[in-house]
């Protein structure tokens, strides 16, 4: 007997129409779940549905939401009409995020910053935000945020991707522990190297990279389970933990042979430092 629409799960999925967040539709359109896909455009949006199999016109297992994510009113209201249409979902991921290297010498980078903390935190907290109450009523229900290993240390040029990202596993943890009574589960997800947009312009070397397609299934598997937090691939997370405790001094002295993230509007001194970085790690 087939499942009526009711009974059948739903996904709301920011960030969704390239790299992870189209890798994560793909895993749960497998599932037959119902997918809530959200970004800027739409025909992108269309052709991630087609990629996953689905009809973008079929009401009853897709539903495309074409928005800034930092449009807040904008979200709430698709958020109020999904609860009125298809009820509360199981699952509610904000993944959407945007990376560029900042100098804050130059004045232009730092609306560039303000940027990247209104896409990877402020958003982020936007789509989770609708949810809580009705999963909380509930009593079930699995946030997700995808953060990033570079949320644990401040690396250079880096000022505000790791910032946004810090801060959005630390509001994650606060979040989690308010709901931990409730039933409902809050989910860290921290990758390390994936092969997207995001990184195709780094010049270094990105050590355990993954393909979406391999993160997506990582992090389906840690969602289902409901752990806490989890860093993918397992390497970076032995790294990452190993960042935590290393003294600042050794820190400062080593971080700076880190790869620079070009800026947004490159600029000479930054790619500089990109080119020492590549020579010095034997890279072309």
């Amino acid at each position: 007997m087939t499942a009526g629409p009711a009974t059948v799960p739903t996904v709301v999925l920011t960030g969704a129409s390239s790299g992870l967040g189209a890798a994560l539709a793909a895993v749960y359109a497998a599932r037959g779940w119902r997918l809530v896909l959200i970004a800027r455009r739409a025909e992108l949006l269309d052709a991630v549905a087609r990629g996953c199999g689905l009809d973008p016109a079929d009401g009853s297992r897709v539903r495309l939401i074409a928005a800034d994510v930092r449009d807040v009113d904008h979200l709430r209201a698709e958020a109020d009409a999904l609860l009125r249409d298809w009820g509360c979902p199981q699952v509610v991921i904000a993944n959407a995020g945007i990376s560029h290297g900042v100098d804050l010498s130059q004045a232009d980078d730092l609306q560039v910053a303000l940027d990247i903390m209104d896409v990877n935190w402020g958003a982020a907290l936007a789509t989770l935000s609708p949810f809580i109450a009705p999963m909380r009523a509930r009593g079930s229900g699995t946030l997700v945020g995808i953060a990033s290993v570079a949320g644990v240390r401040g690396l250079p040029c880096h000022a505000a991707y790791c910032a946004s990202k810090a801060a959005l596993i630390r509001s994650l943890e606060s979040l989690r522990v308010e709901l931990r009574p409730s039933g409902v589960k809050v989910v860290t997800i921290s990758p390390g190297y994936v092969a997207t947009a995001m990184t195709a312009g780094n010049r270094f070397r990105m050590p355990f990279l993954l393909t979406p397609e391999e993160f997506a299934q990582r992090a389906v598997r840690a969602i289902d389970a409901g752990r806490a937090y989890a860093t993918i691939p397992w390497q970076m997370a032995v790294l990452s933990k190993f960042l935590h405790v290393v003294p600042r001094a050794i820190f400062d002295r080593y971080a700076g042979r880190y790869g620079r993230k070009p800026r947004k509007d490159a600029c000479a001194p930054c790619q500089g430092m990109t080119r020492r970085n590549r020579i010095r790690r034997g890279g072309r």
